[in-house]
């Protein structure tokens, strides 16, 4: 009969503390900068239990830990406000050479009244465990608007590498669990990527509901009425990663299949047959041999906050996406990548995304050529460089976000160091690094073997750099990475656009049209310009052609208002029938030049469309001009679909530049706006998220 914790006795009781745990070092994300240093993270094991009715996530968390150093007097871990812990305790556990199987867990049964407890967990007797659990003592302290820190008190006689275990019981409640760090209101974690383990979880759903988590194993077990899921490489907390809901499968390919809402499947399924399997297969020629097993995708409401997220064996993106057929390729091609650069080996700080992320987009754009050609791979380049510049013109070239290695203060989210520089700056770096040693097959060598180097660990960029020069000794010997104006360190620290771009001429026939197209209509006189531009048809264009071509005359607005008039009486039924990332560009037109009779456009399509990326642009626009109040109208008509996060940053743009104090009651705001609400009517702020900035998030708000 397998042993149970002594508290789990009194389930939902917290236990009192034996001594007050120590204080958390000030002004530090603790677990991150320091706990997670004193401790050897094995494994983890989740029992959870879905609760949709109560919108209630509960749960059981067993970490396997060692000490490394001798009695540590507490283990801090990244916790959030939506999470509430139940109970604390510890457990003695074999020597990792007599390592015993997962624990099992017990889930209450549903009766009416209070919600039940969360999962128990059962442990197996084992030679040498001692099974004998005792409570600790526990403290959860607020630390940012994003996470709180909790602290668990160890027992004094701790020994170093002495392996142990901590049982911790909660429940979350409207949790924003994804990237970067909101981890750490799925479950308390060290919530940082320096720290990698294996995990394994137990989850119990509702009767019809499908359970998937970014594992290598899965099972349902359906006499017991759970999934079981077995992750056997190490991953960084934050791709832990779980869905559900009415998800149905489609093979696309050996050994890759989409999972997607029944009414999506087709779509989804279509686009996507056979295409994996080819991208999967490149990047392998690449980089070396795929080692998460499956490759499958789940497709998102559109609501979810990202457009993809790159989760080991299991890529998340929005639905929304499937409308355009180019992003669709790059954003699943760019999480592909992912699977060498980012998911095996990962940024040991968020400080160096760029590493996940710039050599993620340099392996995208190397598939892409493989796989579609050059002129296609310099198209998109071109179209995310302008997008680049454009961000560098509104942040100024001293922006301390524009280096590669953002220092990140204290208590500052990592999610607001996304941006394009963390992308295209980082691959711009990298593809420098492929020209230095004068043959890109050479490149791919070299990066195949730091791959296999340093799989399954997180590294710095000095471990890359070192890499490189060892590989290259050559160009250790030319010391190019001192070369004046181009030394490594400046391309690391400095702020301001890369120092060296590659060269897109490959893509002028595709990039050539489009300048013709953007020239004709900023030239005089207008109908003569018009009659000449009407004659070039956009609708045989590449979806990424007709973007770079609405961006630069966004970038050219307020236009005068004939020109505006005559956009719109060429292109507008057009573009209406075209995808979201066409349409979001022409109504941010349409916005920023106040042109009315296109309005209407504007208002079914944030009706239509719950994404961050195709909502936050608009609004933004919308609210720097004279039509607050239009947007307020539409977002009071439309909050309810949003997702909590959005819903909240929407709010602080339409009550930026307000004084304090003038915010509408619930009633007020839900009653309607109309047109003759004041402008200046602020929004209802439901949280403390800081104010969006005024660049755009359709220039920064890309794939992770």
């Amino acid at each position: 009969m397998a042993a149970q914790c002594c508290c789990c006795k009194a389930p939902g009781a917290e236990a009192a503390p034996a001594r007050p745990p120590p204080e958390p070092p000030p002004a530090l994300d603790v677990a991150s900068a320091s706990s997670a240093q004193l401790f050897r993270l094995r494994h983890l094991q989740l029992g959870l239990e879905l609760r949709p009715e109560a919108r209630e996530l509960a749960g059981c968390l067993v970490l396997e830990l060692c000490a490394l150093r001798p009695a540590p007097r507490a283990l801090v871990l990244d916790a959030h406000p939506a999470l509430r812990l139940h109970s604390a305790a510890f457990r003695r556990a074999p020597a990792a050479a007599a390592a015993e199987p997962p624990c099992a867990f017990a889930f209450a049964a549903a009766e009416p009244g209070p919600a039940p407890p969360p999962p128990l967990p059962a442990f197996p007797e084992a030679p040498g465990a001692e099974p004998a659990c005792c409570p600790l003592a526990f403290r959860v302290d607020p630390f940012t608007d994003y996470g709180s820190s909790l602290t668990v008190t160890l027992p004094p006689e701790l020994q170093a590498h002495q392996p142990f275990q901590v049982i911790l019981r909660y429940t979350s409640t409207d949790a924003p669990a994804g990237h970067s760090v909101c981890n750490r209101s799925f479950f308390p974690c060290f919530d940082t990527p320096a720290v990698k383990c294996t995990y394994s979880a137990v989850v119990k759903a509702p009767s019809g509901v499908q359970v998937l988590m970014s594992a290598t194993q899965s099972t349902y077990v359906e006499e017991e009425g759970v999934y079981r899921f077995h992750m056997e490489h190490p991953v960084p907390a934050y791709l832990v990663a779980l869905v559900a809901g009415d998800l149905q499968p489609a093979d696309i390919g050996p050994r890759s299949r989409v999972w997607a809402e029944p009414c999506l499947l087709p779509t989804a399924t279509s686009k996507l047959s056979g295409a994996v399997e080819q991208w999967l297969s490149a990047a392998e020629r690449l980089y070396g041999p795929y080692m998460w097993g499956r490759y499958d995708i789940v497709f998102l409401p559109p609501s979810f906050p990202i457009v993809a997220m790159e989760n080991p064996c299991l890529t998340f993106i929005i639905s929304s996406i499937l409308e355009s057929d180019e992003f669709l390729v790059i954003d699943v091609i760019h999480e592909v990548a992912h699977s060498w650069f980012g998911n095996a080996v990962t940024n040991a700080t968020w400080e160096e995304m760029w590493l996940s992320e710039g050599l993620a987009t340099y392996a995208q754009r190397r598939i892409t050529t493989e796989t579609y050609g050059a002129a296609f791979t310099c198209l998109e380049t071109a179209f995310r460089l302008d997008a680049l510049h454009r961000q560098m013109k509104l942040l100024g070239e001293d922006s301390p976000v524009s280096k590669l290695q953002v220092k990140l203060e204290p208590g500052v989210n990592p999610s607001h160091l996304m941006n394009l520089f963390t992308y295209e700056k980082g691959y711009c770096f990298v593809y420098y690094l492929s020209q230095l040693c004068g043959d890109p097959q050479r490149f791919d060598d070299f990066l195949r073997a730091y791959v296999e180097k340093y799989k399954f660990t997180s590294v710095v960029a000095q471990d890359l750099l070192d890499s490189f020069l060892s590989f290259f000794p050559e160009l250790k010997e030319q010391s190019v990475d001192c070369r004046a104006g181009l030394e490594f360190e400046r391309w690391l620290n400095a702020t301001g656009p890369p120092l060296a771009e590659p060269d897109l001429s490959q893509g002028s026939s595709l990039t050539r049209p489009v300048e013709a197209l953007f020239q004709l209509w900023t030239a005089e006189p207008l109908d003569q310009a018009a009659a000449s531009a009407s004659a070039i048809d956009i609708s045989k264009w590449r979806t990424f052609q007709t973007a770079l071509f609405l961006d630069r005359l966004l970038d050219g607005s307020p236009l005068p208002q004939e020109v505006v008039m005559s956009l719109s009486k060429c292109y507008s039924s057009l573009l209406d029938s075209m995808n979201a990332e066409i349409r979001i560009r022409w109504l941010q037109i349409v916005v920023r030049n106040d042109y009315y009779p296109d309005l209407h456009r504007v208002r079914r399509f944030l009706e239509s469309q719950m994404s961050r990326m195709y909502t936050i642009p608009l609004y933004e626009d919308l609210c720097t001009g004279a039509l607050k109040s239009f947007a307020l109208e539409v977002f009071y008509q439309t909050q309810g679909r949003l997702h909590p996060n959005l819903r909240r940053t929407i709010q602080q743009i339409l009550s930026q530049g307000l004084g304090p104090g003038a915010e509408p009651s619930v009633e007020q705001a839900s009653a309607g706006v109309d047109s003759e609400v004041d402008a200046d009517t602020p929004a209802l702020l439901l949280g403390d998220e800081p104010p969006s900035s005024a660049i755009s998030l359709r220039d920064v708000n890309v794939s992770a």
